[in-house]
């Protein structure tokens, strides 16, 4: 049997990323000339394709390329890096590398941003891969992101005694839905950005508010795991 394996939603789950990227956001909406959105809507951008976002919310169908490459101009220019990773996650990371676990980032952010944002703020040396969407996001859903990480890493979906227990964590809907895909539960995180009630409408199969108890929820999820795979 293959170790455990969890999968790390990064933005909401493992960074505060969401200054950067409202941030970037506002800009495209200034850029169309169209009204920035509220501070509230702003921060639901966090986690989704930024391709889902701004159709959403107000940004023609027509101008959503153009938005697009409004944000990415800020983005790219420095909001990638407004971020900062919670307290307490290298500490859980290494604790559940420690217990055995191989620990994959699995996000909607284009793998070209999610892969130098993980190396400059020190996680790439706690993860075994970092996976995300291509640049066209809208072409991909964090299920096919999943889907992505399951096949580099030698796993099946869905999940098979052979290939040992897999959890997904993430703070959005989006998570949950994308695990449940491959018949992966998804533990939700309350620090991130989901609205009040999400993850539990979703099918989280747990909520965890503090981010010290994150190692020892996911090992306990994976005994649990473990035990319907056996």
């Amino acid at each position: 049997m293959n170790s455990p394996l969890v999968l790390l939603d990064l933005d909401g789950t493992l960074m505060d990323s969401a200054p950067g990227i409202t941030a970037s956001a506002a800009h495209a909406y200034r850029a169309l000339d169209l009204e920035v959105p509220d501070a509230a809507t702003l921060r639901s951008f966090v986690g989704p394709p930024i391709t889902d976002s701004f159709p959403a919310h107000g940004v023609p169908p027509g101008r959503v390329g153009e938005a697009l490459a409004a944000y990415r101009a800020a983005f790219t220019a420095g909001g990638m890096f407004d971020n900062a990773v919670f307290d307490g996650v290298p500490a859980a990371l290494r604790e559940l590398r420690e217990a055995g676990c191989t620990l994959a980032v699995a996000t909607s952010k284009p793998e070209v941003y999610a892969r130098p944002i993980c190396e400059r703020f020190g996680l790439t040396e706690l993860l075994d891969g970092v996976f995300g969407a291509p640049l066209d996001e809208a072409t991909s859903t964090k299920a096919d992101v999943i889907a992505k990480a399951l096949a580099a890493l030698g796993r099946t979906s869905p999940a098979t005694p052979a290939d040992g227990p897999v959890l997904m964590v993430g703070d959005r809907e989006h998570d949950v839905h994308g695990a449940a895909e491959h018949g992966i539960d998804c533990l939700g995180v309350t620090w991130g950005y989901a609205a009040p009630g999400e993850l539990a409408a979703a099918g989280a199969v747990g909520l965890l508010d503090d981010v010290a108890g994150l190692a020892g929820a996911v090992l306990t999820r994976l005994g649990a795991s473990a035990g319907r795979l056996a």
